[in-house]
């Protein structure tokens, strides 16, 4: 399966493994780019020592590409692309922030560059800054999500209709179904998350992944839009953010009950009650944790069934 974004990234099938903070360390990463997609390390989670560790433990694991995703309201950014260009990583995904503050660093660095975006206007302007490919992530995702609340399935077509670099469909996307869905509606690869949280090798607890293995339509929620709008599991902690928007927070009263580290207290140590647990709509497809091998496969053996069905019609 050769198309633009395998030859990109040098893989040989055009699956991503999305960089999801507290969930994709160095195994996950690792198994993902040994299964022949690219598997990205989650740095948004990390202190740039850990992220380092990650790096070097992952380079010992696999021979094949692998990336690092970077969210660019890190408050260690520098030190984070400093330590990614010193490691030798050649494949950079950034996200939560303007494309255009380290595309053309990175490139000069030999570094091949993705965007995250939300919408067509974010796109836009990921091209405009350089970027080698965007990320399309439609509102069904899980974790930080965008405003407009744009779904993959309206998503993809518009960026599509309006840039020329390669697309990578996100949001929704567990299946190999799901895979031809959007490569139909002009994806060039997909970039799956959720799926992935639930493997073996994923670094969320035990306790989050069968949270996930055991959710239902209608279990998450997008929320705390006047902070950054963020899918999450319906919990105790979901619970207590609606009552305080009956009573109409401040953003102040709303970063006080958020505080700090509640996504590693959910999804990292399996705090399920307090912790903010993020995963996406698609959870409710998700049935089962097993190695990331046998999810690839699983992907690419359903992706040919219905690839064939479709051109039998």
């Amino acid at each position: 399966m050769t198309n633009s974004i395998t030859q990109l990234f040098n893989i040989k099938y055009p699956i991503i493994q999305a960089g999801m903070i507290w969930n994709s360390g160095w195994r996950l990463a690792s198994a993902a780019s040994n299964s022949g997609i690219l598997g990205l390390i989650g740095a948004g989670s990390m202190y740039p020592d850990v992220l380092r560790e990650h790096i070097q433990k992952c380079k010992k694991s696999t021979d094949k590409p692998f990336g690092v995703n970077v969210p660019m309201l890190y408050p260690n950014i520098e030190d984070i692309m400093d330590i990614i260009v010193e490691e030798g990583v050649k494949i950079v995904f950034t996200s939560a922030g303007n494309p255009k503050t380290w595309t053309s660093w990175l490139q000069e660095r030999g570094i091949i560059v993705v965007h995250v975006v939300s919408s067509v206007k974010f796109a836009l302007k990921a091209q405009e800054a350089g970027v080698d490919a965007v990320v399309a992530e439609g509102f069904e995702a899980g974790g930080h999500n965008g405003r407009d609340e744009t779904t993959t399935l309206t998503l993809i077509p518009m960026v599509k209709e309006q840039i020329h670099i390669p697309i990578i469909a996100a949001g929704g996307i567990a299946t190999g179904k799901a895979m031809l869905a959007t490569m139909i509606l002009g994806a060039d690869g997909v970039q799956v998350g959720s799926r992935f949280v639930a493997s073996e090798e994923s670094s969320a607890h035990e306790a989050f992944k069968k949270v996930v293995v055991n959710a239902k339509e209608g279990d998450t929620q997008l929320t705390l839009k006047e902070l950054a709008p963020v899918r999450l599991i319906k919990n105790k902690f979901y619970n207590d953010i609606q009552t305080l928007y009956k009573k109409g927070p401040t953003i102040e009263e709303l970063k006080t009950l958020l505080g700090r580290a509640r996504a590693k207290k959910g999804m990292f140590e399996g705090e399920l009650e307090e912790g903010e647990l993020e995963i996406g709509q698609i959870a409710g497809l998700i049935h089962d944790i097993k190695p990331v091998s046998n999810i690839v496969q699983d992907m690419l053996k359903e992706f040919e069934v219905a690839k064939k069905m479709v051109s039998d019609l």
